[in-house]
């Protein structure tokens, strides 16, 4: 086991960066959550990125907003700039569950405490930088913003706001994985120091991808796409509808085109993103020297999130599945980025070597389970294809869907001394599963890697996410047909009973998404009792910002089509879709019941609770 010192971490004090020999710092950022110095952790991330770059770079987690801000200047101003972000999770997402009641805990703060972040703590953080030290640049980063660099629909305040950019008075907002982005602006600073005249900030981020800022004067070029000013969004919401299109689709191009917006007097202007990173630049990300742990200061304290993905390995970024209520693509992309073989297997010896491992290792996943290395078979057509997503409404043709790559790591993993199990707690897509190629050796590899799947790397359980029974609530979701959970499920249950295992399929479903009715619900409560599940895995839709599926249900349209969609929108539509996930529950028996012969169909009742 490695003996760390203090100064494995990057300084999150005074003390700690004089512990460096170091008089002055060239970025502080602060974060929302708990410093755990690891790769699924955006400040982590940034920090070493910019650390081995030859920068001497601070993290200050959770500062304390409400007091006289000592913890805002205790380390004085950064030569380059600050970064802000609020953590690895929307803060509202984070505080407030679908209902808008206040969560209990927080995963992302030492014993889960709630109360260690504000509200929106991107707009918090910048604005008291901002008063502090006005001529510093703030950076905005992290999901939070990423979500928000647009006019969006904010669910929590049940507004339509500005580019968080106005709310928050940052110079900049980098959107997406931002390693390429950031250490570009780090060099363009340093370098602009030397540079006679002297380079303007706006000068500098002008050209950089994947850049967001305000300008006073922008004068559009060929290709850009110029969106609904904020303005007509907040009087026409079919207006907001279609902008959301645009910012999809370029989202999940290949080149993408700059996208400008009018808001007041200035323009937001969204830089294309930099192209997918290389295998070679992904592995020099995770191969930083992460201590793996959280900083010293939290000892004796439970990091929830942290206790969760500390036994696990990431393989990948990126995910082409294009759910419409899902954020990864508008933040990580639709192109898999994956990692070498070499680069997961130095991981997998680190986790190995840490105090509390037993040999089982909690997950070797991504975003989505089963996307190792797959891609584009000509990855030309691929570069002009604008689709949000390259397995629905059906598996894309050009679409490399071999399993053999991560086979391949499964049994490098598994081969090592010490490691006992591998598990995958990551989400598996079983359209990808199910789909049948040209090529019969990729179907074999398929076949090989589902049963391989199911019988060496579930911990009794397998997860799946369905989401729906109903396939006109699930084309809208971008899912496949519910059929295709059934024929897993026949799958799933011949593999267990070949091998003599007693494992559970347990599926995920979401109520009051936008489509959704109480009847769609009450057939998927009659549907899941008769493949005999009690639901458990279940939730309320939440819309989100930057998503498909929150656009039809503030605005009442599809983005993609105009159309009008129905949403369920207040607390009793809400609660009444609800219920019918939890039929077997005698207390909820009676007022499904009510229900049913509300909406019309008795016929239901019959199915649920037999004749009475």
């Amino acid at each position: 086991m490695k003996e760390y010192r203090l100064t494995d971490w990057l300084p999150t004090t005074k003390k700690e960066v004089e512990l460096r020999g170091w008089n002055e710092l060239d970025v502080i950022l602060f974060s929302g959550d708990a410093y755990v110095d690891h790769p699924s952790f955006g400040a982590a991330v940034i920090g070493r990125i910019l650390e081995a770059e030859g920068l001497r770079v601070a993290i200050v987690p959770q500062p304390n907003w409400r007091d006289d801000l000592r913890d805002f200047k205790k380390l004085g101003r950064p030569r380059l700039f600050f970064g802000v972000s609020a953590g690895c999770m929307d803060s509202m997402v984070n505080k407030y569950t679908a209902n808008k009641r206040l969560r209990s805990d927080d995963a992302y703060t030492p014993d889960a405490r709630p109360d260690m972040r504000p509200e929106y703590p991107s707009i918090v953080y910048t604005q008291i930088l901002k008063k502090l030290y006005p001529d510093v640049p703030v950076i905005l980063g992290g999901i939070e913003a990423s979500m928000r660099r647009l006019t969006h629909y904010d669910y929590w305040q049940d507004r339509v706001r500005p580019s968080i950019l106005v709310d928050s008075r940052a110079d900049l907002l980098i959107y997406g994985m931002g390693e390429k982005p950031v250490v570009a602006l780090a060099e363009g600073l340093k370098s602009a120091e030397v540079h006679i005249p002297p380079k303007s900030f706006k000068e500098l981020v002008t050209n950089i991808p994947q850049m967001v800022y305000l300008e006073k004067e922008v004068v559009p070029q060929e290709g850009d796409i110029t969106l609904f000013s904020h303005e007509e969004c907040l009087k026409d919401k079919k207006k907001e509808a279609a902008n959301f299109r645009h910012i999809e689709e370029e989202s999940n191009k290949y080149a993408a085109s700059r996208i400008l917006q009018k808001v007041g007097t200035q323009t937001v202007v969204v830089n294309p993103p930099y192209p997918p990173l290389t295998e070679a630049e992904l592995d020099r990300s995770f191969d930083l020297p992460y201590t793996r742990l959280p900083h010293p200061k939290y000892k004796g304290k439970r990091i929830p999130a942290y206790d969760m993905i500390k036994f696990s390995v990431n393989l990948h970024r990126g995910c082409f599945g294009g759910c419409a209520f899902c954020t990864i693509s508008a933040h990580q992309g639709k192109f898999i980025v994956s990692r070498s073989k070499e680069s997961v297997l130095k991981e997998v010896k680190a986790v190995m070597e840490l105090p509390d491992f037993k040999g089982y290792l909690s997950d070797l996943g991504g975003p989505s389970a089963n996307m190792y290395q797959m891609k584009g078979k000509d990855e030309a057509l691929c570069k002009r294809c604008k689709r949000p997503s390259c397995i629905h409404p059906k598996v894309c043709p050009n679409l490399n869907t071999d399993h053999r790559p991560l086979l391949d790591i499964y049994h490098a993993v598994d081969a090592l001394p010490g490691i006992k199990k591998s598990f995958i707690g990551s989400g598996v897509r079983y359209d990808l599963l199910l789909h049948q190629c040209k090529d019969p050796k990729v179907n074999q590899s398929t076949a090989e890697y589902t049963r391989e799947l199911i019988t060496r790397h579930v911990s009794g359980r397998l997860k799946v996410a369905p989401e729906h029974t109903s396939d006109r609530v699930l084309n809208l979701m971008r899912k496949p047909p519910f059929s295709q959970f059934g024929e897993f499920k026949k799958i799933f249950d011949r593999i267990n009973r070949e091998e003599g295992l007693r494992q559970q399929l347990i599926p995920y479903f979401i109520s009051s998404h936008p489509g959704c009715k109480e009847e769609d619900m009450a057939e998927l409560a009659v549907i899941t009792k008769r493949l005999d599940f009690h639901l458990e895995q279940v939730q309320d839709f939440t819309p989100t910002p930057m998503t498909v599926a929150t656009e039809a249900w503030y605005t009442g349209y599809h983005p993609y089509t105009l159309e009008p969609v129905f949403s369920a929108k207040t607390q009793r539509e809400k609660l009444a879709q609800r219920q019918f996930f939890f039929w077997y529950k005698p207390e909820e028996r009676k007022n499904i019941i009510n229900e049913l012969r509300r909406i019309g169909r008795q016929d239901l009742i019959d199915k649920l609770y037999g004749k009475r």
